[in-house]
């Protein structure tokens, strides 16, 4: 399923990953580049497995383990209420 962000969060990529910022909570998040790579590929429409995919393809991860790492960070996403 794709990754939506709430209105009230505000991103910003940087030479280190990507920066989330609640602005309604006031909290802030900082996801490291393969967290980013996940997000981008959601944001753009890309289901989880496009996700995966992407990581064991830019990282040279296990498909495996390259899925759980994608679907814990769309967990914590949701989760958190920056995303649904």
């Amino acid at each position: 399923m794709p990754l939506r962000f709430g209105d009230n969060v505000s991103t910003a990529e940087t030479d280190y990953g990507t920066v989330l910022l609640d602005e309604q909570a006031g909290a802030y998040w900082e996801l490291n580049p393969t967290a980013t790579v996940v997000v981008r590929t959601l944001l753009d429409g890309g289901e989880e497995a496009d996700a995966a995919a992407a990581l064991v393809q830019e990282f040279d991860i296990d498909q495996a383990q390259a899925l759980q790492d994608v679907e814990t960070l769309v967990r914590e996403l949701r989760d958190s209420g920056l995303a649904s």
